[in-house]
């Protein structure tokens, strides 16, 4: 018999996108709320910091971009709010953008 699948428990709160710079929500964290980032702008991760897992429980979509400056020309997804779950993000997140 197998095991129950459990749900990702990451430190994320209501209300925060939380990315960490390792897969499965281990490593060193960077997180962002309403507060720290202002909907609509292109937030470049800090310099040395890039995103390989993330979660985001904020009530609004964000997207998750591959180049620093929000740019199209490299990968870009976005992610539904209110708590979504990214234990291995498709493409390394350089920066990020929250929406309206």
């Amino acid at each position: 018999m197998r095991a129950p699948a459990t749900s990702p428990d990451p430190a994320c709160t209501v209300g925060e996108l939380c990315l960490w710079n390792t897969e499965t929500y281990a490593g060193t964290t960077q997180h962002y709320d309403l507060r720290t980032a202002n909907p609509e702008d292109c937030i470049p991760l800090p310099e040395g910091f890039e995103g390989h897992s993330f979660v985001n429980r904020l009530t609004r979509d964000v997207t998750i971009y591959q180049s620093e400056e929000c740019t199209t020309e490299g990968d870009f997804t976005t992610y539904p709010g209110g708590g979504t779950y990214v234990p291995q993000s498709p493409f390394v997140v350089r920066a990020i953008k929250i929406w309206n």
